[in-house]
């Protein structure tokens, strides 16, 4: 029963991708990013607050139903919170998906679907594309931060 729940839950993010959007802005980070297993592709929009708050997040991409639902509950997860409770979201995802080990420190919210992932190793990435895409993005705002303060 709950695996069919999961199953809907999974795919009706797919077919109604939540924040399937370009954002437009000067203060707004983007990454286009490819599964390097697959060729799904997507491209990634962040703004942040000076604060570190995720105001904003979406995607723009093709791939298959598990990359393109992961990255829209994705987007639903972290629109509104602080980049270091998203990192130990990020962190949680993966041993969710690498290693089948369900959080006990934090809310994987509606990600937990992607549970039955783990079970099949080729679509690891799949699962975890948006995610590793979002690292990617960290390492740019991170990276721009440092500059500035050269």
């Amino acid at each position: 029963m709950l695996d069919h729940i999961y199953r809907q839950l999974v795919v009706d993010h797919a077919k109604n991708r939540r924040n399937h959007r370009c954002i437009d802005g000067e203060d707004v980070v983007q990454l286009h990013y490819k599964n390097p297993t697959c060729g799904d592709v997507m491209t990634l929009y962040m703004k942040l607050s000076d604060k570190g708050l995720i105001e904003d997040i979406s995607f723009i991409g093709e791939g298959c139903s598990i990359s393109m639902a992961s990255a829209s509950i994705m987007t639903d997860l972290l629109k509104g919170i602080y980049v270091k409770e998203a990192s130990t979201l990020r962190q949680a995802m993966e041993k969710l998906i690498r290693i089948g080990e369900k959080p006990s420190d934090c809310d994987l919210g509606d990600a937990i679907a992607l549970e039955g992932v783990h079970k099949l190793r080729a679509r690891h990435n799949c699962a975890l594309m948006g995610w590793q895409a979002f690292d990617r993005v960290l390492g740019i705002v991170e990276n721009n931060r440092n500059e500035e303060k050269q």
